[in-house]
C-alpha cells in the first residue's frame, strides 16, 4: 500500500511517500522546505502558512518525481491535522483534501505527535519503549497502555524546544535555534548555576529561561553550556523515575531535540544503569517530516477506512494521550 503524507504543523512543509508491506514500511521519498524567519524572530504563523502555500506544489511534484510514481498510484493520502499552528495546519489540510476529492483517494487526518512516535519505532525497531518526545511543541514522557499513550511526565510551561529557540532568538539567532545552541555549548565546560525545577515527574523551564538570559552577558558559550546541562539533567531525572516506575526495557527518543548529541549522552547513561536498550530517531527524521504522517496513516488504514471529506479537520490543540490506538 502506498501513502502520501503531508506535514505542515509549523515551520516545515513536507511531502513523503511510504510503502507498507505487511508490518514493514519503506520510505520512497521525503521532500521538505522550511520557513526561515528573520534573525532574532520566531515563527510567524501567517508568514509560515504563506511559505507553505507557495512551496506546496513544488514539494509535491518533487516528491512524486523522486519516488517515480504518479498521484494515480496512491492508495491513501494523509495530513497532519494537529497539534500545530492553525494557519499552517490548514495549508496541509487543503492540499490533502484537494488531492483526495479530485482523484477519489481515501484521506486520513492524523495526530502529528503520534506520527513522531510511530515513525521512530519503525526506523529503530523499538517494540514497547518508554518514549521521550522532545520538540518545539512537546516535552512528554509516554508509555503505551490500554490502547493509549499514557503521560508519565511533561513540561508544566514551555517545551524544551521552545526553551532553546527562545534563548537563541534572545541571542539574535533565527529559529530553529537548537543546533546553534548545541554548537556553542560544546565550546565551553564552565557551569553557571541555574534554576533546576522538577515537580513530581514534571519539569518547568520558564525560570530557567529567565535566569539564562541574565547570564548571557557573561559569556554566550557558557550560558548555552549551563542551559543544556541543567535542562537535560531535569529531563533525565524525570526519565529515570519513569523507567523505574514502568519497568520498561526499551527507551526511545523522538522529536526535533532528539538530534542533540549531549541529550543522547545523558539519556544513554541512564539507560545503562537500568539495563535498558536505548533508541533514538535518526537525525534525518527526528524533526517534522511527511514520513511521520504517511507511516501513521498506513498503520491506521489497517483498522479503519478514511474520513469523509466533510469530517476532515484541523485541531491546534490535540493531545497525543487523547488518541485511541486501534491498529
Amino acid at each position: 500500500m502506498l501513502c502520501l503524507g503531508i506535514e505542515s504543523t509549523a515551520h516545515t512543509f513536507s511531502c513523503a511517500l511510504l510503502e507498507r508491506r505487511g508490518k514493514k514500511g519503506r520510505i520512497l521519498a521525503d521532500v521538505r522546505r522550511i520557513y526561515r524567519p528573520p534573525e532574532g524572530e520566531g515563527i510567524h504563523p501567517r508568514e509560515a502558512s504563506r511559505h507553505h502555500a507557495e512551496n506546496s506544489p513544488h514539494v509535491l511534484s518533487e516528491c512524486l518525481a523522486s519516488a517515480g510514481v504518479g498521484i494515480s498510484d496512491l492508495d491513501i493520502v494523509s495530513y497532519a491535522a494537529g497539534p500545530g499552528l492553525g494557519p499552517c495546519l490548514r495549508i496541509g489540510a487543503v492540499v490533502a483534501r484537494s488531492i483526495a476529492s479530485y482523484y477519489g483517494i481515501p484521506i486520513y487526518p492524523v495526530n502529528h505527535a503520534l506520527g513522531h512516535i510511530e515513525l521512530g519505532k519503525m526506523l529503530t525497531g523499538a517494540r514497547d519503549p518508554l518514549v521521550l518526545l522532545v520538540s518545539g511543541g512537546h516535552t512528554m514522557i509516554l508509555a503505551f497502555l490500554g490502547r493509549r499513550w499514557r503521560v508519565f511526565g511533561e513540561t508544566l510551561d514551555i517545551t524544551l524546544g521552545q526553551l532553546l529557540d527562545q534563548i537563541g532568538r534572545y541571542a539574535g539567532f533565527a529559529s530553529p535555534c537548537g543546533p546553534k545552541i548545541e554548537d556553542l555549548a560544546s565550546k565551553s565546560s564552565r557551569y553557571e548555576p541555574l534554576p533546576y525545577v522538577v515537580k513530581g515527574n514534571d519539569v518547568s523551564f520558564s525560570g530557567l529561561f529567565s535566569a539564562t538570559k541574565q547570564i548571557i552577558p557573561g559569556g554566550l558559550e557558557t550560558a548555552c553550556f549551563s542551559l543544556q546541562e541543567t535542562a537535560f539533567s531535569m529531563v533525565g531525572e524525570a526519565v529515570e523515575r519513569a523507567l523505574s516506575f514502568t519497568g520498561k526495557k526499551e527507551f526511545l527518543v523522538v522529536g526535533g531535540v532528539a538530534a542533540n548529541r549531549r541529550l543522547s549522552e545523558i539519556l544513554q547513561s541512564i539507560c545503562r544503569r537500568h539495563g535498558c536498550r536505548f533508541f533514538v530517531s535518526p537525525k534525518e527524521y527526528a524533526g517534522d517530516c511527511g514520513s511521520q504522517i504517511s507511516w501513521l496513516a498506513l498503520l491506521e488504514s489497517t483498522r479503519k477506512e478514511g474520513a469523509k471529506l466533510e469530517d476532515t479537520f484541523v485541531r491546534q490543540s490535540w493531545r497525543v494521550d487523547s488518541v485511541e490506538v486501534d491498529y
